[in-house]
């Protein structure tokens, strides 16, 4: 059964009606063809009949961004969504201009991110914590590759081989100098340039995102030929 804004869209935009057939990706299983069995007000029951594609494996890869202005946020959901981003975790620092997220608007946004490129995993959508919090809780196992404005090795190479890995980028303002000192203190931490130019919170995480994805991700691999 589909309900909420989806079961809207097939009902009163796309003018689903019994009988009818619609591509559905539940998130779990994959993709399938669906049968409309019965329209309602607010929910649409469907029919699976056969599935077409399994849920994608995606890399073990999340983006941890400070919380941006909102046109800004939205576009870095919409593009790491795309980029094939396992989980998303927004982070509150000093500087941000911004200290809470819309979660039913972001997940809006991430699903349709998603549908746009027939991507049939949905990331991992987090709750915004402070970046004392991040940092106190980082699993021992996972890089976290710090975009680091005051230098650090170079992304493409640092991004070699990684597997288990997360990025971690800043506000419009970027890091303080405590901030700096308490992520470059993490050791699971590894400070990286992504070159010569100042970078706007939202180019950082898309450009530094589709650079691990092909350095490291399924750009390149058997992770993209396995689905």
């Amino acid at each position: 059964m589909v309900e909420g804004n989806q079961a809207h869209y097939l009902s009163k935009v796309m003018r689903t009606a019994p009988g009818g057939t619609v591509i559905l990706c539940d998130d779990a299983t994959g993709e399938w063809v669906c049968t409309v069995a019965e329209v309602g007000k607010r929910q649409v029951t469907l029919d699976p009949r056969e599935r077409l594609r399994k849920r994608e494996p995606v890399p073990d890869f999340w983006l941890c961004l400070a919380l941006l202005k909102k046109d800004r946020f939205d576009l870095v959901l919409e593009k790491a969504s795309e980029l094939g981003v396992a989980e998303i975790r927004p982070v509150v620092t000093r500087r941000c201009v911004a200290d809470s997220l819309n979660a039913e608007r972001a997940r809006s946004i991430v699903t349709e991110a998603a549908e746009q490129c027939a991507r049939t995993a949905l990331p991992v959508l987090a709750e915004p914590v402070p970046l004392t919090r991040l940092l106190a809780e980082w699993p021992a196992d996972r890089t976290l590759f710090f975009a680091d404005e005051m230098g650090g090795v170079a992304a493409a190479e640092a991004f070699r081989g990684s597997a288990k890995a997360a990025l971690l980028t800043g506000p419009e303002g970027g890091f303080d100098e405590t901030e700096r000192a308490a992520i470059r203190a993490l050791p699971q931490a590894v400070p990286i340039t992504l070159g010569p130019r100042i970078l706007r919170g939202e180019t950082a995480a898309i450009a530094a995102t589709a650079l691990w994805m092909g350095v490291a991700g399924d750009w390149n691999n058997s992770l993209a030929r396995k689905a």
